[in-house]
């Protein structure tokens, strides 16, 4: 055999080696990132382990509902939790959940709004909690979902309804990416806390941080799988472009000490956004956990935004 023929199939070898090394690496991502119970963020500090256990068994007490719907594509079935205010109110706070969780870890944030008098709408997103669908879609495919649970509220509560947005880490980038779709009018205000400006840059934070690997060209190939698997283009999931469609007033959260989902995106996505517009980074706070830190301001800053402009 030639020295050239043996060259050619040493490099074939080593090339069909290195696909199959990156096609096996961009399915652990997907699987790792977008594949329900395979936490990336599952450690709970104290404090906050505390007051969701204590808020918990409120919500599994207080007087609900239990909403359907079905998904913006592919045809699952989604569940929400309705919790009605103490007094009838035309005002509704729809709260979307972070990453790896469902309705249920939303308990303090639902028990604060319900204390200030609003109707609460909690919805599990595609993969979560009761809804039907096996991946986590980081809020891009989730952003349609939202906008048929607005419609729904509307329909049910009447068309005098006021309706106020609000997430926290991949929530908060939920309700992001909701703002820049066409809203009925009933919505009025949007507060995003911890979330990311993309799902790209977040998962490329994630491969260096954890992994101490480069973008490319995991994030390319994982993009393909998760297209292949999930039906759709994290690519294209970007709370960035989505702000500078918005036009409701937003108010920007983040905790300083954010090691998850790194503070700069904060600012990323205070710029991106048109006015009116509010921030407030916590500075000593982690990663979601600045209601947690300052429960009292929180709610007070909170409550003051979507009074100005739920009236």
């Amino acid at each position: 055999m030639s020295k050239k023929r043996i060259f050619g199939i040493v490099v074939g070898i080593l090339i069909v080696t290195l696909l199959a090394g990156i096609g096996g690496a961009s399915a652990y991502l997907y699987n790792f990132a977008f594949e329900p119970q395979k936490a990336l963020n599952s450690k709970v500090p104290i404090k906050k382990a505390k007051k969701q256990n204590t808020d918990k068994k409120w919500l599994n007490n207080v007087k609900q509902k239990s909403w359907n719907e079905i998904s913006a594509g592919q045809n699952l079935k989604l569940h929400a939790v309705y919790v009605p205010a103490k007094n009838e109110t035309n005002k509704t706070i729809i709260v979307a959940h972070g990453y790896q969780e469902n309705h249920k870890d939303m308990a303090s944030y639902i028990r604060m709004f319900h204390d200030l008098g609003y109707n609460v709408l909690a919805p599990d997103d595609r993969g979560a909690g009761q809804s039907q669908g096996k991946y986590i879609g980081f809020g891009w495919p989730d952003r349609l979902d939202y906008v048929k649970w607005i419609k729904q509220i509307i329909a049910k509560d009447g068309k005098n309804s006021e309706i106020g947005l609000f997430g926290v880490s991949m929530g908060g980038a939920t309700v992001m990416m909701v703002s820049g779709e066409k809203l009925p009018k009933q919505v009025k205000a949007i507060v995003e806390d911890a979330g990311y400006s993309s799902i790209e840059g977040e998962l490329t934070y994630e491969l260096k941080s954890r992994f101490n690997l480069p973008k490319e060209p995991l994030i390319t190939t994982a993009a393909w799988y998760a297209n292949f698997k999930a039906g759709f283009n994290f690519k294209a999931g970007s709370s960035l472009k989505q702000l500078r469609k918005n036009k409701l007033p937003i108010y920007f959260i983040h905790g300083g000490a954010d090691t998850f989902v790194p503070t700069k995106m904060v600012y990323q996505n205070y710029a991106a956004a048109q006015e009116p517009k509010k921030i407030w980074v916590a500075a000593k706070a982690g990663h979601a956990m600045t209601y947690y830190d300052y429960p009292n301001e929180y709610q007070r800053r909170v409550s003051h935004f979507f009074t100005e402009y739920l009236h």
